[in-house]
């Protein structure tokens, strides 16, 4: 699926998906109820396919399934669930469709068509667009920012998901494209990888690339978590010069200046975030916080960190504009999707990020480098 669906919500969409597949198949056995012995079977074969697509979010079942196989079935069951809506859909429009005035029908019959094909042909396209990364450079507001930090640039790399869908060779591209930008600092902000068996070694190794004059500091992602990756990328990272922060502050000095980074682990959506963090704000430097998690923000600039630098959201991965209005997702899991967002004198950029889970499609959230440069105001 689109996030790492928790069992309610992804109970919900499995039901949705099964009403779907039974009211499909009722209505095409009552056109055309000689083809029983086509559409039965199909609909047997579509729910099976549905609940396997739904198990497979539990790690305990991820496991025993090679990583390829894994992400191609749930894949196959989120584009089958698509068209699903857009077949019904169809039904239902060509169900209104005239008897007796042939334009009329063949305009009832094209619509429905066409709310057939949709679905199936944005995905197409999602999946062509997903691999189309680009550097987004986004200038942060920092009040009373010093001198010597004034113009710093930090890049940040993102939601890897090195996987079956992103393979080592796209993302040693995106290693160039951030080294390109000659930051003077890299972040890395968690989700290397998707599940247990995608390769984390090659991602480890591309990661090594990064360039930066100040180096490399990262925190760790929800899947990380999930893959039971954590100490191992800890532990790997560190010998290749990238320092994770667990729960950790670094100060890095530029030029006469001095910034604090403070990293924390992943933290669980709608718990109780960064608990003790305000222990890892030093007064008087400039506080930038690491949380692959953009939701913590509020509590962040309570705490009186001045920058959070986060992931996670893929910037809703499938967005749609209507009326200025941005539907995804995300939307639905937190307020900070994509982009720059402020709270009093605290700010929080949220990255796209680079790959995807679940489907492999990119639709109205490019995949990003990001490269912040520190503006004073």
């Amino acid at each position: 699926m689109l996030f790492r669906i928790h069992f309610f919500p992804g109970l919900c969409f499995l039901l949705l998906s099964v009403v779907l597949v039974l009211e499909v198949t009722r209505r095409l056995l009552g056109r055309y109820p000689e083809r029983k012995i086509l559409f039965v079977p199909g609909a047997a074969i579509s729910i099976v396919l549905q609940m396997f697509g739904y198990l497979l979010e539990f790690q305990r079942v991820q496991r025993h399934v090679p990583a390829l196989l894994s992400t191609s079935l749930e894949c196959a069951a989120l584009v089958e669930c698509m068209w699903l809506i857009g077949f019904y859909l169809a039904l239902l429009v060509w169900a209104k469709a005239p008897r007796f005035q042939a334009s009329r029908r063949a305009f009832f019959q094209a619509a429905g068509a066409g709310m057939c094909i949709v679905p199936v042909a944005g995905t197409a396209f999602g999946i062509v667009r997903r691999n189309q990364f680009r550097v987004n450079e986004v200038r942060v507001p920092i009040p009373n920012l010093q001198k010597d930090l004034d113009g710093l640039r930090i890049v940040q790399v993102t939601d890897i998901h090195l996987s079956p869908f992103l393979s080592e060779m796209e993302f040693a591209r995106v290693i160039d494209m951030a080294n390109e930008t000659r930051a003077d600092l890299a972040l890395v902000t968690g989700d290397l990888i998707t599940r247990r068996g995608d390769p984390l070694d090659a991602c480890l190794h591309q990661l090594s690339r990064l360039r930066a004059d100040a180096g490399v500091l990262g925190c760790l992602g929800n899947h990380e978590v999930y893959a039971g990756a954590e100490n191992y990328v800890t532990t790997h990272a560190r010998r290749m010069g990238i320092k994770f922060l667990r729960q950790q502050a670094e100060v890095l000095q530029f030029g006469s200046a001095r910034i604090n980074f403070a990293g924390v682990d992943y933290q669980k959506m709608h718990s109780k975030y960064l608990v003790d963090a305000e222990q890892m704000i030093v007064p008087g430097l400039l506080n930038v916080l690491l949380s692959h998690n953009p939701d913590v923000f509020p509590v962040a600039a309570a705490q009186g960190y001045d920058l959070t630098v986060a992931g996670h959201t893929h910037g809703g991965q499938v967005d749609v504009e209507i009326l200025h209005q941005h539907l995804n997702v995300a939307r639905y899991f937190t307020s900070y999707v994509q982009g720059l967002y402020q709270e009093g004198n605290s700010s929080i950029y949220v990255s796209n990020g680079i790959g995807t889970i679940g489907v492999p499609v990119r639709l109205g959230a490019p995949p990003e480098v990001s490269l912040l440069h520190l503006c004073a105001i």
